[in-house]
């Protein structure tokens, strides 16, 4: 059992800089976003580039959800090893 431990703590290392990389890829992604625009009717370029910048973001934001549910699921995992291991000695 010595050595599931550290593959234990690998895998969610892993998923830790995964969740990491695709939230530095996202505000990559999303600096040139403006929250709130004004436009008038001549600025046809500008309002295309705010919605292709919105598309993009919108396209990482599953990853984004999978990456921190499996990363919420690997934590639990985690807590409940040790959890079961503590009961698991004092028996």
């Amino acid at each position: 059992m010595t050595g599931f431990v550290p593959v234990m703590w690998s895998v969610w290392g892993v998923l830790v800089i995964l969740l990491i990389v695709v939230n530095l890829y996202q505000s990559r992604l999303a600096r040139d976003e403006e929250d709130q625009i004004f436009l008038g009717e001549g600025f046809t370029e500008e309002r295309s580039a705010q919605a292709a910048i919105a598309a993009k973001v919108a396209k990482v934001q599953p990853f984004k959800r999978i990456a921190l549910g499996l990363l919420g699921a690997m934590t639990l995992f985690v807590v409940g090893y040790y959890l079961f291991d503590i009961f698991r000695q004092f028996k």
